[in-house]
């Protein structure tokens, strides 16, 4: 049984100077080792929001911890690394406060379309201004709609997050049970107030359609589907770094494991897409200079049938270089749904690319799962 996820209400105290995380209230939530599905480097953004007057929405996926800078004010006041609308007011002199139904909102496109596991609302540098309650509603649409066409009447909005308290200066933590795909969020603060950063921990489920066009793509990339499922040590960063979009500028950007003082050595074990061939392997080892792995080995195993197939070498141990993007092509290699990467004896991988096809049996699989979760 599982421990209840931790809830924070109420007032943060004020800012006292030193460390402003010094007080601020978190929790090691269980679904924070999932990718972000509307993480900013996947593709995602606020597309719309009602009213930004005092910090732009843009701000809510920010993929950096929120700032804070005591001295930093504006024309409009205080600056804030964070989404925050203006107070709002009543009708008249005699109803001074908003009505229990007004709020604010902001929609957000997930960068990856997928099963949402839960969902993070953090307040942090909000103290008295974060919003008495918040929650959030998904909807799955296909293509690109606009603004328009998510607040029309006949969109379909699922509550993923219902109406719920939340505390100033916090990460609030909320699980997530509908298991569909989504594509949009709408983030909705009751009445008013600030929100630092949105994060939507959850499982990438691509559409089969777009994958099926391209034919031979990344197996591994986050994008499309693939997770990094276990690995050996995430001392410095976390292994899913490696699959993610683009190159790595700089060494947190990838996966990173402590300085080994043993005989053995680290690794990473990573779940496809769905059944596939891979032809071409990259491990890239750009921003390691003097800690990239000194060799590196793939080996794969088909769980179609078998949970604990038996691991098939894919490329024998083989000699890396700092900083360096290597290639390697594969010759007759059996179908695979996981690969696990080997390096020796430690060090940092800063991106994986495992290029294939899926098999026909694949890619069957994955539309099933697809219509499954009410793909769009």
């Amino acid at each position: 049984m599982t421990a209840p996820t931790p809830r924070f209400t109420g007032d943060a105290q004020p800012y006292g100077g030193g460390d402003p995380y010094a007080d601020y209230r978190t929790a090691d939530f269980p679904i924070a080792h999932l990718p972000d599905l509307a993480d900013r480097r996947l593709g995602g953004s606020v597309t719309a929001a009602n009213d930004e007057f005092f910090a732009e929405r843009e701000n809510l996926l920010r993929p950096e911890t929120p700032h804070f800078d005591p001295a930093d004010f504006g024309h409009k006041g205080k600056v804030m690394d964070g989404w925050e609308t203006r107070r709002r007011r009543g009708a008249s002199a005699a109803t001074p406060h908003p009505t229990d139904e007004d709020h604010d909102w902001a929609l957000i496109k997930l960068g990856a379309p997928g099963v949402i596991h839960g969902i993070v609302v953090d307040t942090a540098h909000f103290r008295g201004n974060y919003p008495q309650a918040v929650s959030v509603e998904g909807t799955s649409v296909p293509g690109t709609p606009s603004p328009a066409d998510l607040l029309a009447d006949d969109t379909e909005w699922t509550t993923l997050v219902p109406r719920t308290p939340v505390g100033g200066h916090a990460a609030n933590g909320f699980e997530v049970t509908p298991g569909r795909r989504f594509t949009h969020l709408r983030l909705k603060q009751h009445p008013d107030g600030g929100i630092a950063r949105l994060r939507v921990y959850g499982e990438v489920v691509p559409d089969p359609a777009w994958l099926t066009v391209l034919g031979t793509f990344d197996l591994a990339a986050l994008e499309n589907g693939g997770a990094a499922e276990d690995a050996s040590d995430r001392f410095y960063s976390p292994p899913a770094n490696s699959i993610k979009p683009g190159r790595s500028q700089k060494m947190d950007e990838g996966w990173e494991t402590r300085r080994r003082r043993d005989q053995g050595n680290d690794w990473v074990r990573y779940r496809l897409t769905a059944q596939a061939l891979i032809r071409a392997v990259e491990i890239d080892t750009g921003c390691y200079k003097g800690n990239s792995p000194g060799w590196a080995a793939l080996y794969g195993r088909d769980a179609t049938v078998d949970a604990d197939a038996p691991w098939t070498e894919l490329l024998p141990r083989s000699p890396l270089q700092p900083d360096t993007v290597h290639r390697f092509l594969l010759g007759q290699v059996p179908p695979v749904t996981h690969v696990r990467i080997d390096i020796y004896p430690d060090g940092g991988i800063a991106r994986l690319r495992l290029h294939g096809s899926l098999t026909a049996d694949g890619a069957q699989r994955l539309a099933a799962r697809y219509a499954e979760l009410g793909g769009a």
